[in-house]
Parts: C-alpha cells; structure tokens; sequence
C-alpha cells in the first residue's frame, strides 16, 4: 500500500475502519481481493510474483498492513519480500505485539517498510525506519511512505476527510471512502516531500489516487470491523487503459468474525 487511512476505536459503531490505495507497476501481476485456497481462512489479495500481500484480514480477527517506506536507499534485489511481513502475520497465531518482536531481529533485511498488525486485543505499528513495535493509540491515522501520520499531503487530507466520514453509517460510510480514495488532486510544489526520487516523481506520487504511464494505484480498499464482529471489505481493482485507468474487478465480501479466534 502507498496509503493507509485507519479509524481505530472512533466511531461509534466500528471499532476499525480502514481505507487504503496500493500503489505499484501496472505490469506486476496481483490477484484480487479473496479467500486464499492455500490458506482458507486469509482473506487479502495477492502479488503473484513473491505470494505475499499488502492488506489482509483473516477469519478470526487478525489484520495487517504494508506500506514502502520511501527513501534514498538503493534497491537490493536480494532483499526480501515486504509482503511476506504481512502474510506471515496473516498465516500465525501469535499475538501482534510477539510478532513484531520475532520479526524485529531481522528487519534491517528488509527495504524500508510501515507494518501494522492487530487482532481483537490491539493493534500496532513498527517501522525499520523508526519506532519500533508501539501500540496504535485510538483516533484517526494516516500512513504513506514515511513514518505514521507524518503530515505529507494527502495523508493529512485523507485524515480531515476520515474525520467527517467517521460518524456516518452503513452505505454512506462506504462510499464515502470511495470517493475519498479516488481523488486525483494535486498539491502544489511547495507543499511536495523531498524524499530523493525528483520533482517530477514527487509530483506523480503526490494525489491519493495516482496515475502515470507505468505506475499508479492499482487497488482502492475499504475495510469496516462492527463492534458485532461483522467484517465488510471491498475491493475496486484498476488496470491502465491507455492514458487513463478503468475498474477491472470489484469484490465485495461479507463474515461474521470466528469467536473462537
């Protein structure tokens, strides 16, 4: 994911709701949002190329997400696959905060990442570019390429509009993270990050939604956990039609939580 807009324990009705945009190469070839046959109870999308995932939740409660951290770092082909990170959460059975200490250890291995994990008794944010392993605080988050709710553009956009969409219920609640992830606005220059990719990158990466000839958002996701233990999430998936983009797919799934775990 490249954005990730959270309300955690701040409505009234959803103890998480989470809007996010994956962004990634056109060409890299993904799965859509479903039930995985080798491990029945994830429900996530999925890269094709490393198997792993971006966002995902699971039948009993478990949820994580990945976003890159952006950096002048240069790429090692030998690192491993971030989204093995989220995946291995998803497949486990120990609690986030074991996790993140198991994982810690290696975590210089990988290329800059943002990880959430959670289950019903908390959720929690580690960066290997800063703190490590902290419990996320109730309230409305936002997260990019750099650490959590660094105000970039849109992360402090997203968090105004997830704000005024946080008392709102049922259909209007959805659509209204829609619209929020479909919005293509730039901002102006001066208000760009400078993380060492150049302005005019900077300026292709600033919108929510993203479009540029190769790269762009490939997948809007939008997840709600009722305090009832029922889980709605929905995925609208983009392919590149020349100079635009289209829906490709959309997925739409409802559960009930396992009481069981």
């Amino acid at each position: 994911m490249c954005l990730i807009l959270l309300a955690y324990k701040a409505h009234p009705d959803y103890p998480l709701i989470v809007a996010a945009n994956r962004d990634e190469f056109y060409e890299r070839p993904t799965a859509t949002l479903d039930f995985w046959e080798d491990h029945p109870q994830i429900l996530a999308g999925r890269d094709l190329r490393q198997m792993g995932t971006w966002m995902g939740i699971t039948r009993g409660g478990r949820f994580a997400a990945i976003t890159n951290f952006r950096s002048r770092e240069e790429g090692r082909e030998s690192a491993p696959s971030r989204g093995d990170l989220v995946a291995g959460f998803l497949k486990g059975q120990i609690p986030p905060r074991e996790y993140l200490q198991k994982i810690g250890e290696r975590s210089h291995t990988f290329m800059g990442f943002n990880l959430l994990v959670g289950d019903r008794s908390g959720l929690y944010y580690a960066s290997n570019h800063g703190p490590w392993s902290q419990p996320l605080t109730p309230g409305i988050h936002g997260l990019s390429n750099h650490l959590l709710d660094t105000p970039w553009p849109k992360v402090a956009a997203g968090i105004t509009r997830l704000k005024a969409l946080a008392q709102t219920r049922g259909g209007a609640l959805l659509s209204g993270l829609e619209r929020l992830l479909q919005d293509r606005e730039s901002p102006p220059d001066e208000q760009l990050p400078d993380t060492g990719v150049g302005i005019e990158w900077e300026r292709r990466l600033a919108p929510v939604f993203i479009v540029s000839p190769a790269y762009g958002t490939r997948c809007s996701s939008m997840l709600t956990i009722a305090g009832s233990g029922q889980v709605e999430f929905k995925e609208i998936s983009w392919e590149k039609e020349r100079e635009t983009v289209r829906i490709a797919a959309v997925r739409r799934f409802h559960f009930t939580l396992d009481p069981g775990g």
